[in-house]
């Protein structure tokens, strides 16, 4: 529901901090492809914050940190699609 709502204000920026925690796989797909659709559409920059390394398959560009730091910044040559993920 929180998701809905902030696509419904068509932001420009959508920060989403564990969007697939509490959710089981086939739910947490729905949910990327969801956030993929509106980065396309609506050209909103999305970030998500995850601890599911998995996901940044999917990302344009990877952000690691630890211990508040910045760790490593990578730009995936190909992206995955929310599909072929592995859980």
């Amino acid at each position: 529901m929180a998701i809905a709502r902030a696509i419904a204000k068509r932001p420009r920026v959508l920060l989403c901090d564990e969007p697939t925690g509490a959710l089981d796989s086939t739910t947490g797909v729905i949910v990327l492809e969801v956030l993929e659709r509106v980065n396309r559409e609506l050209g909103a920059a999305t970030a998500i914050i995850t601890h599911n390394a998995a996901i940044a398959a999917m990302a344009d560009r990877v952000i690691q940190m630890a211990d508040g730091r910045i760790q490593s910044v990578r730009v995936n040559a190909e992206r995955v699609a929310p599909r072929e993920i592995q859980w």
